[in-house]
């Protein structure tokens, strides 16, 4: 395949600002290229840097994937670096109903995804730059890829204390949290991905970062909570413009290469073939929540009404995001014990979704009327609500 070079244009359109290089430095993301197919590797060097123009977070996520089952990583190695609109990203094993609120989220309509690889819960924007490492496997090294970035940093902002940790984080001031770390590796690759907080909105991140459902029981790996800060808020001068061009400089000089960035749109089917289905796989409930690990809920539901005072018990099994089993004990003198458990058998089976549930048990309602009908509407709701 040929690599048909333009004249430079600015660095990632779609918001991502121009390049503006230091004083007296070569610009090396001031360079892009128009690709007819994926870039080829030159002789003399098969590296790359490329700059996603999408901020659509299932796109980038099975850019990822495609570069990882397409690249011969074997002979040459692959700098991604990324942005998404507002999401939240799961790691590959875990649980979403107690990693991120989900009516939080429906309500400021920022969309879930599950990635392929492990590691915790991260909030992603705009303010938020992502970084992909791919080589071969023998060649996977996460800890100089964080020497990448730390490096990077320090040269911008000699005054910035910024360590990277054994669990693969970087630190500011020893203990803010400005980049985590997460991996895949297959049989022959493998790729290193990594945040990088720049100016990331840390409220819409707090608001989202926290549990939907209590009383979830489960073996799904939990994130490890970390204060954060942005770049920003330790160095207000630094420019996205300047770190995007400072982390690729860095590339090349701690892996003595000479790429130069390529810009590529992942919805482009003729460079990309398959992936915009791989993009709709990652954002299939099938993905996003039914890869969900085996877990189990077990929550006290109050019951008011009037002077009767009272609590059901919830308890439910659910693989895949499928509700295997449900017990409901009610108190007899709320509902007629067979209503619980016609409640019950109408949950099996269904998927661990509110609004699956609701219409599973709008039948229920719809047979009732006065006051059995408004308890038996409250006990519903109830059972939603600790569904998040």
């Amino acid at each position: 395949m040929l690599l048909h070079v333009r004249r430079a244009l600015p660095l990632f359109r779609s918001g991502w600002g121009v390049c503006r290089c230091p004083t007296g430095s070569h610009p090396v993301l001031t360079r892009s290229a128009h690709v007819r197919g994926f870039p080829a590797a030159s002789a003399s060097d098969a590296s790359l840097v490329l700059c996603s123009r999408s901020t659509d977070v299932y796109q980038n996520l099975a850019l990822e994937d495609w570069i990882d089952a397409n690249v011969d990583l074997q002979k040459r190695s692959v700098l991604l670096l990324w942005r998404n609109r507002p999401a939240v990203v799961v790691g590959r094993h875990q649980n979403p109903w107690t990693e991120c609120s989900l009516p939080a989220m429906r309500e400021a309509g920022i969309p879930l995804a599950r990635r392929r690889s492990g590691g915790g819960t991260v909030y992603h924007d705009l303010g938020n730059l992502n970084l992909t490492f791919f080589t071969s496997k023998k060649a996977y090294d996460r800890r100089r890829n964080l020497k990448v970035v730390t490096d990077a940093l320090r040269l911008l902002q000699p005054g910035l204390d910024v360590q990277a940790t054994d669990r693969f984080d970087i630190l500011l001031n020893g203990h803010l949290k400005i980049s985590g770390s997460a991996s895949r590796l297959s049989r022959k690759s493998s790729y290193h991905h990594c945040t990088l907080l720049h100016s990331a909105d840390r409220s819409a991140l707090s608001a989202v970062l926290r549990p939907s459902c209590p009383g979830i029981q489960s073996n799904a790996t939990p994130s490890v909570p970390s204060p954060v800060a942005n770049l920003v808020d330790h160095a207000p001068t630094l420019q996205w413009e300047e770190l995007l061009d400072a982390v690729a400089r860095q590339y090349n000089t701690e892996f003595a290469l000479s790429a130069l960035s390529t810009f590529i749109n992942p919805e482009d089917q003729s460079v990309f073939p398959g992936l915009s289905e791989a993009a709709a796989e990652l954002q299939s409930w099938e993905w996003t929540f039914g890869k969900t690990p085996k877990f189990s809920v077990q929550s006290a539901i109050k019951l008011v009404d009037g002077k009767f005072s009272g609590t059901a018990r919830l308890h439910l099994e659910v693989k895949n995001g499928v509700m295997e089993s449900c017990g409901l004990d009610v108190p007899s003198d709320w509902i007629p014990p067979r209503l619980s458990g016609e409640l019950s058998d109408m949950l099996v089976g269904e998927r661990f979704c509110r609004h699956r549930a609701a219409a599973a048990l709008t039948a229920a309602l719809r047979c009732e009327s006065g006051e059995l009908h408004k308890r038996l509407h409250k006990l519903c709701e109830a059972v939603l609500s600790a569904m998040g």
